[in-house]
C-alpha cells in the first residue's frame, strides 16, 4: 500500500474520519512524493540454552564448570542484548536450571514460527582443543564432527519416551543420522547463512579462533521448521577458554557477539523493506538467464511431483529442480525482492507454512544477502 505525505494537519482530520477512512482517501486523492510504509511484523528469535535440570552437560576441565548453566547465562543474556533491538522478539526454551526434552525445544520454536532458531552450547574434547564452532545440520563430514553430535543428542536418554519421540533414532549410529538431515534440508542455506554471520561476529569482535561452520547430525535442529543453528561456543575441557567461558565477562563477550551476528542475519533478508520505492517502477517477471533472480522455494521431497497447480494448492507457475535424489519446488519467478516477499505470503495463504525466499545467479543459488548486496 502507497501513502502520500503532504502537509495537513493530521490530528485534526482524524477526529472527522475514522483511520481506514482517512486512509483510503490519502490513498485515492492526494498526489505527492509516495513512501511505502510497512505493517512489518516482529523477527521472531527462538534460543535455546542446551541441557538443564538432571541434564548438566559437560563439566569441562577437571569438572570445575558445569555447561547448562554457563549455556543458559549466554542464552539470556542474548536475548537481553536483541530485546534493545526494535523489531525482535525473543523466546526461550528454557529461562530457568530444569530439562526439557530436544522434541520439545524444536516445539516450542515451530508453534512461534520462529525466523531463526539457536541452540547453545558449550564443547568438549580430551585434548586442549580450543575455539567457538556453529553446525547445521547435516551429515557428519568427519569423525569429530559425529562426536560432538553424538554427545548433545545423548541427551535424549534422560527423556522417558526416547523411543517413541524419536522413531529409533541411536545416537551411536552414523547411519541414523541420515534420516534426520531430510526435514531441514530445506532451510540448509539460510542456516549456514545464519551460522556464518555468528562465526564472522567471533573472529571479528572477540578474535577466536574460527572453528568455521560445520554440518552434524544434531537431533534438536531436525524438528525445527526454520532456519537453526547449535552454537559451540567453546571448549569448557580447554584451561583457558573453560575459565574464560565461565566468567561473567566471557559470557556477556560471547553473547553480544551472537546478538551483533543475529542483527546482521536479520538486517541481510530484510533489506531494503524500508526502502523508498519510486511510484510506477515496473516489476521483472522474466529476468534474463545470468541476472540476480529470487524463486519462493515451498517444499523439498524425496517424491518427485509434476510441477502442476492441482499438486499445489492451486500455486502455478511451479519449478522443480532434482540434487542428489531429493525435489526442491519453487513457486514464481522475479528479479523484485519486494514482489518474491509477497509471493512467500501467497504461498503461506496456500498452506506452505515454511515457504521462504531463495536467491539465484543464473541456474546457481546463492545467499540472499550476497543477491541483496549484489542487486
Amino acid at each position: 500500500m502507497i501513502f502520500y505525505l503532504l502537509p495537513f494537519d493530521f490530528t485534526r482530520i482524524a477526529k472527522i474520519f475514522d483511520i481506514q477512512r482517512l486512509l483510503l482517501i490519502l490513498c485515492i486523492v492526494f498526489m505527492g512524493q509516495p513512501i511505502k510504509i510497512f505493517a512489518q511484523e516482529p523477527f521472531v528469535v527462538v534460543i535455546d540454552a542446551g541441557h538443564g535440570g538432571k541434564d548438566p552437560g559437560n563439566r569441562g576441565f577437571k569438572n570445575r564448570y558445569t555447561e547448562k548453566t554457563i549455556a543458559l547465562n549466554i542464552a539470556l543474556a542474548i536475548g537481553k542484548e536483541l530485546k534493545k533491538q526494535s523489531g525482535i522478539k525473543i523466546i526461550y526454551t528454557r529461562k530457568t536450571d530444569v530439562f526439557v526434552d530436544l522434541i520439545k525445544r524444536a516445539e516450542i520454536a515451530n508453534k512461534a514460527d520462529a525466523d531463526l532458531f539457536l541452540s547453545i552450547h558449550c564443547d568438549a574434547h580430551t585434548s586442549q582443543a580450543y575455539g567457538a564452532g556453529t553446525f547445521v545440520l547435516g551429515l557428519h563430514a568427519n569423525q569429530r564432527n559425529f562426536e560432538v553430535s553424538k554427545r548433545e543428542n545423548s541427551v535424549i536418554f534422560y527423556e522417558d519416551d526416547f523411543e517413541k519421540n524419536y522413531e529409533g533414532y541411536d545416537p551411536n549410529n552414523p547411519e541414523s543420522v541420515i534420516g534426520l538431515t531430510l526435514m531441514q534440508e530445506t532451510y540448509l542455506d539460510q542456516s549456514i547463512v545464519a551460522a556464518s554471520k555468528i562465526q564472522n561476529r567471533f573472529v571479528k569482535n572477540l578474535k577466536r579462533k574460527d572453528r568455521t561452520v560445520k554440518q552434524a547430525g544434531f537431533i534438536v535442529l531436525k524438528y525445527t521448521y526454520m532456519p537453526s543453528v547449535l552454537v559451540e561456543t567453546g571448549f569448557l575441557t580447554n584451561t583457558k577458554e573453560g575459565a574464560y567461558l565461565n566468567s561473567a565477562r566471557g559470557q556477556q563477550q560471547m553473547a553480544q557477539a551472537i546478538a551483533d551476528a543475529v542483527v546482521d542475519y536479520r538486517d541481510a533478508l530484510q533489506k531494503s523493506v524500508a526502502e523508498v520505492i519510486p511510484a510506477g517502477k515496473p516489476s521483472q517477471s522474466n529476468p534474463p538467464d545470468k541476472a540476480i533472480y529470487f524463486r519462493i522455494q515451498i517444499a523439498a521431497s524425496k517424491n518427485s511431483l509434476a510441477p502442476k497447480p492441482f499438486n499445489f494448492n492451486g500455486l502455478s507457475p511451479i519449478h522443480k529442480e532434482e540434487n542428489n535424489g531429493l525435489y526442491r519446488y519453487y513457486y514464481e519467478k522475479t528479479t523484485n525482492y519486494e514482489q518474491a516477499k509477497r509471493w512467500v505470503r501467497m504461498a503461506k495463504r496456500k498452506g506452505y507454512k515454511s515457504a521462504f525466499v531463495a536467491a539465484f545467479l543464473g541456474d546457481e543459488k546463492i545467499p540472499i544477502d550476497q543477491a541483496l548486496k549484489e542487486k
